[in-house]
């Protein structure tokens, strides 16, 4: 039985070759100077290839370097874009694999949120889904050593993607990631409002303002907002672009946002 999930989309959203995935990764995170503040608890970060949503996620990623050797734990939650199931979908795999290496599973972790209604063990969730996977390496170089708590979310409401977040929330060991990008295939500047918006909603922890035409991962972002509210987190929008700002044509564009949770 397959224990180690193998990359789905190595050589199309990041290079395949490691030496060339690492080489881009350091220029995204070098083009960053992260503040003097303390590594953010939570996270919102986009998933498209990386020459599209790239440097907006390192804007998020580089602002994790000093927690390099306090983070231990990552908890990360995707939408669903290819099975379409209820509920949030846990991995039995043992590792989850990138051109950079195997990245352990905190299986304690999924054991844990696994005893909640809303959590099953989804293989065919995971295996070919990207908004997961194209987090990995940013994570690589960023951390380093850590273990992963990978988590599709399908059809689930703020408060069920809450209590897993909730159950996983730890100490300052624990990362919490939400993979998600903004508005599709809208043209430029419709697309830059409706993400202003999207974004102000985000800031103010307004789950209930942010529709699945504003965000494809609504549902684990609303999750994280309901949370927030819960811990009187404050949210921040660091970067917000979208593909007619890094590689793509006006005319229809993917939208992009940055987010850090203190």
């Amino acid at each position: 039985m397959q224990t180690v999930r193998i990359p789905a989309v190595a050589g199309q959203f990041y290079p395949a070759d490691p030496a060339q995935l690492h080489t881009q990764l350091q220029q995204f995170l070098s083009q960053v100077e992260p503040p003097a503040e303390p590594p953010p608890k939570a996270i919102i970060v986009p998933h498209a290839g990386y020459i599209y949503s790239g440097p907006i996620a390192a804007s998020a990623y580089a602002r994790l370097k000093a927690a390099r050797h306090l983070i231990t734990r990552v908890v990360l939650l995707g939408p669903s874009h290819r099975v379409g199931f209820r509920g949030i979908a846990a991995s039995m795999m043992t590792a989850f694999a990138t051109p950079l290496g195997q990245i352990p599973l905190d299986l304690e972790a999924l054991e844990l949120v696994r005893q909640l209604p809303e959590v099953s063990f989804l293989e065919q969730a995971h295996i070919q889904e990207h908004s997961l996977e194209v987090h990995l390496p940013f994570l690589q170089a960023v951390l380093g050593d850590f273990k992963l708590a990978p988590l599709v979310v399908g059809d689930a409401s703020p408060s069920e993607v809450g209590a897993v977040l909730e159950a996983l929330w730890g100490g300052p060991e624990t990362l919490i990631v939400i993979s998600s990008d903004l508005s599709h295939y809208y043209d430029y500047q419709t697309a830059r409002n409706m993400d202003d918006a999207t974004s102000k909603a985000i800031e103010a922890l307004r789950f209930e303002d942010i529709g699945y035409d504003q965000a494809c991962g609504r549902n684990p972002v609303n999750g994280l907002l309901w949370v927030a509210r819960r811990k009187n987190l404050h949210g921040e929008t660091i970067d917000l672009r979208n593909s007619g700002d890094t590689a793509g044509p006006r005319n229809q564009v993917v939208g992009y946002g940055a987010y850090v949770f203190h």
